[in-house]
């Protein structure tokens, strides 16, 4: 076994991209895997991936973007590996419709867009930490962006999801590092 040999490890955008390649990273190291993911089609390949590979994991279907979601990935989590060890608050998404400057963007959007990529962050963390608190520790790791740094044209939304993302994890650092 690798060295999160019996972790259990939250991977939100799981299935897909960086989230199912870091799922099956933490697989192949003997993690855990709780994987919440909105499309049930990917989510169950990475979990028959998984599995056929010989680790375990799991696949919640759900909204990152909403506390229901998040909240039933951790409960999965904590029901089937009693705790959470590891965070990886992976979810992003920048729909092709929203590359339009911040008068042109809708509303709907500007919200879907930072619930799922800024709201999950603080969500997630909300539901987890109490789990890691009581097992002694935890990592929580968030994957942004460049755009949160330096960004360009007809990213509005997507560019303040990933700066707040920046902000909230040095904020959280403060006072869960401790």
């Amino acid at each position: 076994m690798g060295e999160c040999a019996g972790k259990s490890v939250i991977v939100t955008g799981g299935a897909l991209g960086i989230g199912g390649a870091a799922a099956e990273a933490f697989a192949r190291e003997g993690a855990n895997v709780a994987i919440l993911e909105w499309n049930g089609e990917a989510g169950d390949e990475i979990v028959a991936r998984i599995s056929s590979a010989g680790g375990t994991a799991q696949f919640v279907q759900g909204d990152a973007g909403t506390s229901v979601g998040c909240k039933a990935t951790v409960d999965a989590a904590v029901e089937s590996y009693g705790t959470v060890n590891v965070l990886f608050s992976n979810v992003g998404i920048q729909p092709p419709d929203s590359y339009v400057d911040a008068v042109e963007l809708p509303e709907e959007t500007w919200d879907k867009i930072i619930n799922v990529n800024l709201k999950s962050r603080f969500l997630m963390a909300k539901y987890s930490v109490p789990h890691m608190r009581k097992a002694g520790g935890g990592v929580i790791i968030s994957s942004a962006s460049v755009q949160g740094l330096q960004s360009m044209g007809g990213v509005s939304a997507y560019a303040a999801s990933k700066g707040g993302d920046l902000s909230l994890m040095r904020q959280m650092s403060l006072d869960f590092a401790p």
